[in-house]
Parts: C-alpha cells; structure tokens; sequence
C-alpha cells in the first residue's frame, strides 16, 4: 500500500494523532528581546514545525503593535519557505481590507511560483490594527462592509476568471496561474478566518476551508462552526466541510515550569485588552506584576481557554478540543516569553501528540 501524502487542504494524520496538528505563530517579541530575535525565533519554529511532522505554518498580519513582528506575511512566508522543505506555510491571516486584491494576487503568486504546491492564503475582514492605522495601510478609510466585492476582485486575480467586459479583464496577476491563457502554477487555496459567525457563514456558502480563531473567541466557536457546516455547499474546491480551529496550547517539561509561562500569555493579553499593548513579558514580571481583582479575574478567565502543562496534558486537552468540536484540523499557537521556551514546546506537543517527522 502507498503511503497517504498530505492534501493541499486536507491533511494526514500522523501515527496516533486524532487530526492534522499545524502552527500559528506571531513572531512575538519578548521583553528584553528585539524584532530581530523575534524574527530569529520564527524561523527556528518553522524549522523545528518541518522537521517534527506539523501540517502547515501560518503567520498573522499586524500592525503598530510593539509585540509582534509579523507586519508584512508574505515577505516573511517567503523567508520561511527557503528554511524549510515539506511544511505549508500561509498567513492566518492577511488582512484584506489593508491591501489592494492585486497586490495580494501577486504576493501569494509569487509564492506559489517560489514554494509549489506549499502556500496557503488566509483572508481575514478585520484590519488587525486600529483604524489609524489601517487608513495609513491603505491611504483611505477602510471598511470591512467591502469585503465580499474585494474578495471576488482578489480571486478574479487570483483565476482570471473576470468576465468580458471587467475593467480588469486584461489584468493579470504575474506570476500567477493564469498568464496568456496558459496555466503556469495551481494558485494558493483561500482560507477563509474569523471570530465571529460572518466569516463562517460566507466560507460555507463558497465551499471554501474555514479557520476559526478560537484562542481569542472561544465562546463563539461552536456557534461558528454550526454556521459553517449548516451553510456548506460542496465547490470544486471541497466536497463537504473542512474547519480548522487555532487554539492556544504550551507544553513544558514540567507542569509549574508551564504555568509560570501561561501567565505570560496572560498578563499580555490583559495589556492588550486595557489599550496597553508592549513587548511579552517575562515569567518573572507576569510574577511581580501587581493585579487588581478583576484582572487576576480576567486572567483566569482567559487561561481557562488556553491548554498548558507537561506534554501529556497538553495532548489530552487537545484531544479533548477535537472531540467537542469536530474539527479537521488543529492549530495550536503559544505566544509566550522566550524563544527556547517556544520551541521546546512545539517538540513536546509533536512527541506526545503522535506527530512523525
């Protein structure tokens, strides 16, 4: 018998691992650290991704915040593809109201035409920025309530496939699949994000692969996922369903070791969530840090949803996650203190979840 290969969309299951496991990484910068190692530290997670039997890598577009490096996904995609050999790697997700459809058309040609058969493209609504921010991006006022007549302009690029009489019917995304009538690469499949039902929705009417950002929505992920399902029409892309859930998961080697770094995470989310995003803090600052009441609430609260312990724990809540969710696919992000921890991690949730190289 052959050996089952992975699906551009649809993964394989490695040894015991109940679904495909992938990665969601922001380039997180440390406090003490820099966007240079923050940099350094993404591509030794992609590495170690490739090497241990993880699915797909994505990155995440942000902008103006001092935490995360990610700003630009395609230039940093391109960077990891030439580090890495078998993993898929996308953007979860590039955000298009920031970007002109052509330009996004070009960039993930680009990659196509540079790591075949690897990309992926992950399409969100939101501007991932405040709305100064986003009007700097784009140089005008954007606004998500474009985003249907933008993501149809984006795969009219990304296909050729405008109609007769488009203004763009003569524009053409180089490189791209479509060149002159000849077909050059198979383009990017498009991932549809979000966290809310929006986005889920229109994922299932397209009959497109949906992603849902459950690390920081995770009330609204069952909800979001019956939607889809709900909505599926079968398309030349999938003949039934395929979701995928990003979930915040860090193992350690030892149980305090991995709640002293969860803390971390938390504490950096209580700062973003009071309008004071900054660099990650470290276990010893998430420590020394003086909260109030209803923080030490909220970070309880928030942690709740995040899976942290020795390896062993890590897997069962995972598996967990999928038994109570359905889900195709899992990715699992850790966007604690310190690069070494990151990684250790990652190698930890490979070897107890069942991953193979």
């Amino acid at each position: 018998m052959s050996e089952a290969k992975p699906d551009p969309i649809r993964g394989v299951s490695a040894g015991g691992a109940p679904v495909p496991l992938s990665v969601l990484d922001l380039a997180t910068v440390s406090s003490g650290s820099d966007p240079v190692a923050a940099l350094e530290t993404t591509t030794e997670v992609a590495k170690t991704a490739d090497r241990s039997g993880y699915h797909r890598l994505w990155v995440a577009e942000h902008h103006s915040m001092p935490g995360i490096a990610s700003s630009s996904p395609a230039v940093l995609i391109a960077h990891l593809a030439a580090h890495t050999s078998r993993l898929r790697l996308g953007s979860g997700g590039v955000m298009l109201s920031n970007h002109s459809p052509l330009v996004i058309a070009e960039q993930f040609g680009t990659l196509a035409a540079l790591a075949p058969g690897r990309i992926d493209l992950g399409l969100g609504r939101a501007p991932g920025t405040d709305r100064a921010t986003a009007a700097a991006l784009r140089r005008a006022d954007p606004s998500a309530d474009d985003f249907d007549a933008e993501l149809a302009e984006l795969t009219g690029f990304l296909d050729g496939s405008f109609p007769a009489g488009h203004p763009y019917r003569h524009i053409h995304a180089v490189p791209g699949p479509v060149q002159s009538g000849i077909e050059s690469s198979a383009r990017p499949p498009i991932w549809l994000l979000g966290s809310s039902g929006y986005s889920a929705r229109l994922a299932g009417q397209l009959g497109w692969p949906f992603a849902f950002a459950h690390h920081f929505s995770a009330r609204n992920t069952l909800p979001a996922l019956e939607l889809y399902r709900r909505h599926f029409e079968p398309s030349d892309v999938l003949n039934k369903p395929y979701a995928m859930i990003a979930a915040s998961a860090f193992a350690a080697d030892t149980t305090a070791e991995a709640h002293r770094h969860a803390r971390t995470l938390g504490l950096a989310m209580l700062k973003v969530r009071t309008g004071r995003p900054g660099l990650m803090p470290s276990p010893d600052e998430a420590e020394a840090y003086s909260y109030s009441a209803a923080e030490a609430e909220f970070i309880d609260n928030w942690l709740a949803d995040v899976v942290y312990g020795e390896p062993d724990e890590v897997t069962s809540g995972l598996t967990d996650l999928v038994a109570r969710t359905g889900v195709d696919e899992l990715m699992i992000t850790a966007n604690v203190w310190g690069g070494p921890s990151r990684v250790r991690s990652l190698e930890l949730i490979a070897e107890s979840y069942g991953l193979t190289g």
